[in-house]
């Protein structure tokens, strides 16, 4: 079965190919510049890269574009449309009312868009996709995939702001948790690695990139997660200012600042980008502090301090910690940051070797030391794969 994973943007549409269950990428691309000018289509398969550049007005031509070039004489992968058997969207906000994967249906549609005021700017594109999806590939079963679903699990108790409680009852201002698709994938796959049921199974999940979360995982379900209502709470980020003290935002609103102005400093222009002054790729960082930058080395030290702490929180919360896995961008590639914000978690029953954590830099493998008690392990994420399953899982 040929299962086309959709993750559609404001201006760009990101997809794969899978043969399932077999799991195997037949082709992936990006779409990018939907709408301006000229477009710009990467296309990969069997090894080699197509490249074009051509005006596309909306997603429905972004769509057809894709699926031409998926069945095209030198781009092509399948011979005729009708092959693609079902296709798999993410979504990011499904509120409480998706706990799992769901076929697509127009009541299904309705809700996506009664959450947009939760996600404005990712619901809205993520519809966009599956109309277009429809649009093209009429024949296919469309399935909804939801970041938010993993998380659905986690217990009022963390899940419940200590505001009013009719702010909650009223408008579900709650934690909601993000990359819950990421989290769940590699949760399931350290749970393979080390050959442990999930349902006895205590893990904490670290996915660091430009956004990052930590998500406490407990016999196979979410029951604690460091983003909340948005994905501006948790550990610092990469231009994200993470856990604050919200009277911050009164005292500076006295202050002349506007709500829009409050709204761009907090998700744009903090984090690492805020506190280096310097930028908020970690790459760019890491060279400024070896060079002396002592803003850039701030950053990072804020960044693994508070990744540490949630990592020791989150241990508190599960009674019993089994593992810890590093993922993402950050998670996967960074072996001084991991180290950091394990240091001084031995007592805690985490210890990393140096060796190991330098050899498996961009691999997957285990980093911890042999007298470590929680194993630690690099697990590199497939969130297009982890659609591609559900999707599949739905489809038969």
């Amino acid at each position: 079965m040929k299962v086309l994973i959709i993750n559609a943007g404001s201006s760009s549409i990101k997809y794969q190919l899978f043969e399932m269950p077999a799991e195997k990428v037949l082709a992936k691309g990006l779409l990018e510049r939907i709408g301006e000018e000229i477009s710009q289509l990467s296309h990969s398969f069997d090894g080699s890269t197509y490249k074009a550049e051509q005006k596309v007005s909306d997603h429905t031509a972004g769509m057809k574009l894709i699926i031409d070039t998926l069945g095209g004489p030198k781009t092509g992968v399948i011979k005729d449309v009708s092959e693609i058997f079902a296709v798999g969207h993410r979504v990011v906000h499904g509120g409480e009312e998706f706990t799992d994967s769901i076929i697509i249906s127009e009541k299904v549609i309705a809700s996506i868009e009664k959450f947009a005021d939760l996600a404005p700017l990712h619901n809205p594109p993520n519809l966009t996709g599956i109309r277009a999806s429809q649009k093209s590939l009429p024949h296919a079963l469309q399935v909804a995939c939801f970041d938010t679903a993993f998380h659905t699990s986690i217990p009022m108790t963390a899940y419940i702001y200590a505001l009013p409680y009719e702010i909650y009852e009223k408008y579900r201002v709650r934690r909601y948790g993000f990359h819950g698709t990421s989290h769940s994938y590699v949760a399931k796959r350290a749970a393979k690695l080390l050959g442990a049921s999930p349902q006895d199974f205590n893990i904490i999940t670290c996915h660091l990139g430009n956004g990052c979360s930590l998500t406490a995982v407990k016999a196979g379900k979410s029951v604690d997660t460091s983003m909340g209502l948005t994905p501006l709470e948790g550990v610092a980020m990469g231009t994200r200012s993470g856990d604050f003290d919200p009277a911050i935002l009164f005292y500076l609103s006295e202050k002349g600042y506007s709500i829009s102005e409050l709204n761009t400093m907090c998700n744009k222009k903090s984090g690492l980008l805020g506190i280096s002054g310097v930028s908020n790729d970690m790459r760019n960082l890491r060279d400024q502090a070896r060079s002396g930058n002592e803003r850039a080395k701030l950053a990072l030290d804020i960044f693994c301090y508070r990744i540490k702490k949630y990592i020791g929180t989150y241990t508190a919360v599960l009674g019993r910690l089994d593992a810890v896995v590093f993922t993402g961008g950050i998670g996967e590639n960074a072996a001084d940051i991991r180290e950091l914000s394990c240091d001084g978690l031995e007592q805690i029953g985490i210890e990393i070797d140096p060796a190991a954590n330098e050899k498996t830099n961009h691999g997957e493998g285990p980093i911890s030391s042999s007298k470590s008690r929680v194993k630690v392990y690099i697990i590199p994420t497939n969130e297009e794969l982890a659609i591609a399953q559900d999707t599949f899982r739905l489809a038969e």
